[in-house]
């Protein structure tokens, strides 16, 4: 260990390791006398022969190529598929991790302290718990087509998968006729090296309350079996997305309605939601109703209360706190996602919700001179959080409290920072376990003006 350790190691070496920790983002932690190594596929405890995929002056990173001896806790795994990476860990270690990673990254990043760190909410179920899977086509050594996962740290490979564990039986059946219609019909997949080829990307959508589905075919510009696709693709609205973009993303691209129904509803308690093929809606419905439980436990409403939702999607937080504020605002760029909100408003009557469209960061002034300046806001960024123009608009804006909802405490924690430097406390935080098996996290946190007030920023 001590000669490997003695020079940062190469691409390519291979090293013996032993983890101690994980990292956000599921890697393990491993040391060579101070040098910091990530470890991909290595649990707390696991001693691994490790082979180092890339080297920088202050880590590297590396890829579990064999378990010597592997951590006490490391489990035989039950699902056959990379979409489960931590299905190895213990849940109540997963949970513990989850909570630890909340806590470090607001201390260590964000230079935090004085905040209540809540207990993390278990989720219910810990298999087949989501509404949507994003699958890849690909092709198989024998030039089958075949419909999967990508392999760890592989661009160009896909895993082929028969069994989903995180997606219901019904789920898996509806990808397997997708494939099946497809392989008869001789479609090739999409070659990622080459940039050629025809099937991309196939999204499965369930209402988890309704027992609806939605299937969403993204391909490059041609020809499909549309016929044949609703002869045996038995869902409730079967959707094809047409793009000449280079990249993965099953977002742009021109879409049209094969069969069915253009929307798919779920329901979060009392509330029905119809959601478009590309409209945001939390992948966990069961979950997102104690993470949005959360999130109004926070707003602490007594119905008098003006609210911000901020990157509001279809309106899920917006219409979850109508019932307890006077007026609910909702904000968001994505044109077909402020249709669903205001559709959904209709649809459960709710009077007391506005939908506007439009970017967070040139629009919130816009809607502060018309609807009057928010009691409390609620932000639901994307994973790259909050920009530092838009943590300014909402300074800017002043409200009382603010509750940020988070899918990636990295992001939550500078942001969290910048809104105490403008004189807003953290007060307390709580995890949510919307994905186990896997290293997502979710949480919640509650910042609330200081007794000084909130330094207004210049306007710019």
């Amino acid at each position: 260990m001590s000669s490997q350790a003695s020079t940062r190691p190469r691409p390519g070496t291979e090293l013996e390791l032993v983890v101690d920790r994980l990292a956000y983002g599921g890697k393990g932690v491993a040391r060579l006398d101070g040098y910091v190594v990530f470890v991909a596929g290595a649990l707390p405890g696991d001693r691994v022969l490790a082979r180092v995929d890339k080297s920088k002056r202050a880590y590297a990173e590396a890829r579990a190529i064999e378990v010597i001896a592997p951590s006490p806790d490391r489990l035989e795994p039950v699902a056959d598929h990379p979409g489960a990476p931590w299905q190895v860990l213990p849940y109540d270690k997963q949970l513990a991790t989850k909570a630890e990673q909340v806590e470090d990254a607001l201390r260590r990043i964000g230079r935090l302290d004085g905040f209540e760190l809540e207990p993390i909410v278990p989720a219910v179920e810990q298999w087949r718990y989501r509404n949507k899977l994003e699958y890849s086509f690909g092709t198989g050594p024998d030039g089958e087509l075949i419909c999967g996962f990508h392999a760890p740290g592989r661009f160009d490979e896909i895993v082929p998968v028969t069994d989903n564990k995180l997606a219901s039986e019904r789920g898996n059946e509806l990808r397997e006729q997708v494939l099946a219609v497809c392989r008869e019909h001789r479609l090739p997949a999409w070659d990622r090296r080459t940039q050629r080829g025809f099937l991309r990307n196939l999204v499965i959508r369930e209402g988890r309350a309704t027992g609806q589905f939605q299937v969403r075919i993204v391909s490059s510009p041609g020809t499909l079996p549309v016929e044949a696709l609703r002869e045996h693709v038995e869902c409730d609205g079967l959707w094809w997305t047409q793009t000449e973009g280079l990249g993965e993303s099953t977002t742009g691209g021109r879409s049209q309605l094969l069969a069915g129904s253009p929307q798919l509803e779920d329901r979060l308690g009392d509330l029905r939601f119809l959601i478009s093929p590309e409209a945001f809606f939390q992948t966990n419905t069961e979950m997102a109703e104690a993470l949005y439980g959360v999130a109004a436990g926070y707003a602490g409403l007594h119905g008098t209360e003006r609210v911000y939702d901020l990157y509001c999607g279809i309106g899920t937080i917006a219409l979850t706190l109508a019932p307890r504020a006077s007026a609910v605002h909702g904000l968001e760029l994505v044109d077909d996602a402020i249709q669903d909100a205001a559709e959904n408003a209709r649809l459960n009557e709710v009077h007391n919700a506005s939908f506007y469209a439009g970017d967070v960061r040139t629009s919130l002034r816009e809607l502060v001179d018309q609807a009057g300046r928010p009691d409390v806001v609620v932000v639901d960024p994307p994973r790259a959080g909050l920009s530092q123009k838009v943590v300014r608009r909402i300074v800017e804006a002043a409200p009382k409290r603010i509750v940020y909802v988070s899918c990636n405490p990295t992001t939550l924690a500078p942001n969290a920072a910048q809104l105490v430097e403008a004189g807003y406390v953290l007060r307390k935080v709580r995890p949510v376990d919307l994905f186990p098996q896997t290293p997502h996290i979710e949480s919640v946190a509650l910042l609330e003006a200081g007794p000084d007030g909130v330094r207004n920023p210049d306007r710019d």
